[in-house]
């Protein structure tokens, strides 16, 4: 495995490309296409008559469902490949290898433990028995792993495949019980250098979009016209 001082450089790698994919998020979002997916009938039942309480809270949902994913893409996953020494799986749904003169191991690198409904966990399985099928002319053995990078689960088998939780997915890849702990340590004040900037992005989008709302959905007066925001989101095409 890597040295402490290569994985600390790698992680302050992977949060800077972290938050440079947040800002980007919130430069790209257009309030309109925003306003569609969210439920006017909530924000009036919650009683809220301020458009830039709107717009807050809209970003700050919009930006809670993201991150998850950004996180998962940019920091999870490239941290789980570069501390296992495995190298980049071609095959759809299996991200990395790890291949030994005895062993294939496949592993799918997944955030927390509740990403996958019954669909798309039967076309997880699909894709590991695609490979396992391609490699039985290795004669080795194969271990196809689901690993979950944060939250407990038991360790357990569902068909062949094993499934890994937190402290036991980064031992796996790792050899060491104490990774889990050290990828949070290693951060150290990384994640503070960037806040100014994020804040004042957000900061940004949030004058922008109020700006916009009020234009387009507040009357003369400046109330919140719930008629014509209503209308926008739910009213029919015609």
């Amino acid at each position: 495995m890597s040295s402490p001082d290569e994985i600390e450089a790698k992680i302050s790698e992977l949060l800077d490309n972290y938050y440079m994919r947040r800002m980007a998020k919130i430069n790209d979002l257009k309030l309109i296409e925003a306003l569609k997916r969210k439920n006017p009938y909530l924000y009036r039942a919650n009683g809220v008559e301020d458009a830039s309480e709107i717009i807050e809270q809209l970003l700050a949902a919009y930006m809670s469902s993201s991150d998850e994913g950004i996180f998962g893409d940019a920091f999870f996953e490239p941290l789980a490949k570069f501390v296992s020494g495995g190298s980049v799986s071609a095959t759809e749904g299996v991200d990395i290898i790890i291949e030994t003169s005895t062993t294939y191991k496949a592993i799918a690198v997944k955030s927390g433990t509740s990403v996958f409904n019954s669909d798309s966990l039967k076309r997880q399985q699909q894709n590991f028995e695609s490979l396992g099928a391609r490699i039985q002319k290795l004669h080795k053995h194969y271990d196809p792993i689901i690993g979950y990078c944060y939250g407990k689960k038991k360790p357990r088998k569902l068909s062949q495949i094993r499934k890994l939780a937190g402290q036991d997915f980064w031992m796996e890849i790792t050899g060491d019980s104490e990774f889990y702990l050290k990828i949070i340590r290693l951060m150290k004040n990384k994640p503070q250098e960037h806040i100014p900037l994020y804040k004042k992005s957000l900061g940004a989008a949030i004058n922008r979009f109020t700006k916009e709302f009020v234009e387009k959905f507040c009357d003369e007066n400046g109330c919140i016209n719930w008629d014509k925001l209503l209308a926008f989101n739910s009213g029919n095409e015609n």
